[in-house]
């Protein structure tokens, strides 16, 4: 044996002392606890009465009137609480639009956003007048207003059908698309590992916002839709790296076993995916800490999927290619 071959031998040895393949269970129990945790939260959300949906939906998808207020502040803005907003809205006798019943405002939803500065009311359908009327009944307790810092947007329920239709279609569309390409690019193995692993980060993103809208009653809208597309495609896009390294591994070291291979390609897509995640995940940070209450939650999902999807492609999914390795009988 010379003396390149035992350096060679010694260097898969020393990478094997802290291998993928050795840690796999671990991968798989903190995912699978991830996982199942997630979907506690979709059945809980589909469970609670006022959901009855595995996300509480937004006003794209319910249809409704959306009431955004800039509160004039000089100095500070005085302390308000959303509740006491809600009680003025709940208490208020709405005018009567002819041949239309009135609006029911039991259950008003009220944010504050921007530390206070802004006032965000979501009501069912309102006519001009009642928005209104909604408008100059919370002004005492929540005003003065700026004049110029009043939006009023209504979006129909047939609307917001359509538009929950159409992002599922869209969803749907993608997902099956994606399945197709990387069935025909790759072999089976491949193929199926790259969904499981896609599968793992939607599941794992939508269960974070199925618990903040149970716990925070936080509702998800078309730009969640937007952010579940693009987690979609960052997850395949980094799994389809580590894969294809595996597969020249797979070529150029194909007397050493899988295991072997995909700790060696971990090893080396390692710090490419490490340094993608990281310079991704800074503007989705700037949008968090500066983007305004309209981005916040956009960037938080994408920031979210960043980083489970960084997790599912150096970790889970080769981890995962290991079990078809006949050389390792003992799991």
């Amino acid at each position: 044996m010379t003396e390149a071959s035992s350096s060679a031998q010694a260097a898969t040895v020393l990478r094997l002392r802290w291998s993928l393949s050795s840690m796999r269970r671990k991968v798989w129990l903190v995912s699978g606890l991830v996982v199942l945790i997630s979907l506690l939260g979709l059945v809980l959300s589909w469970l609670d009465p006022a959901i009855r949906a595995p996300l509480r939906p937004g006003l794209d998808f319910t249809g409704g009137t959306q009431i955004q207020l800039e509160r004039r502040c000089d100095d500070a803005c005085a302390e308000l609480k959303a509740i006491q907003v809600s009680d003025v809205i709940r208490s208020l006798e709405l005018p009567q639009e002819e041949g239309q019943p009135l609006p029911n405002l039991g259950a008003p939803r009220v944010q504050l956003l921007d530390g206070g500065q802004s006032l965000l009311l979501r009501l069912p359908t309102l006519s001009a007048a009642q928005g209104q009327a909604v408008i100059e009944a919370v002004e005492p307790v929540a005003g003065p207003f700026l004049s110029g810092g009043q939006s009023v947007d209504t979006i129909g329920p047939s609307l917001g059908k359509q538009l929950l239709r159409s992002s599922l279609i869209s969803l749907l569309v993608a997902f099956s698309g994606i399945a197709a390409y990387i069935s025909f690019r790759y072999d089976r193995r491949y193929a199926f590992l790259a969904l499981v692993a896609l599968a793992h980060d939607v599941a794992i993103v939508c269960g974070v916002f199925a618990w903040l809208g149970v716990v925070l009653q936080l509702e998800v809208d078309s730009l969640f839709a937007v952010s579940l597309l693009t987690i979609a495609g960052y997850s395949v896009n980094d799994t389809v790296v580590v894969f294809d390294r595996i597969r020249e591994r797979s070529k150029d070291a194909a007397d050493l076993p899988l295991s072997v291979q995909v700790d060696q390609a971990v090893s080396a897509t390692l710090t490419r995916t490490l340094y993608t995640s990281g310079t991704t995940l800074l503007p989705l940070l700037a949008l968090v800490f500066f983007g305004g209450a309209t981005l916040y939650w956009f960037a938080i999902a994408l920031a979210l999927g960043v980083v489970v999807g960084s997790w599912s492609s150096i970790a889970l999914a080769p981890s995962l290619l290991t079990l078809w390795d006949l050389s390792l009988i003992h799991i």
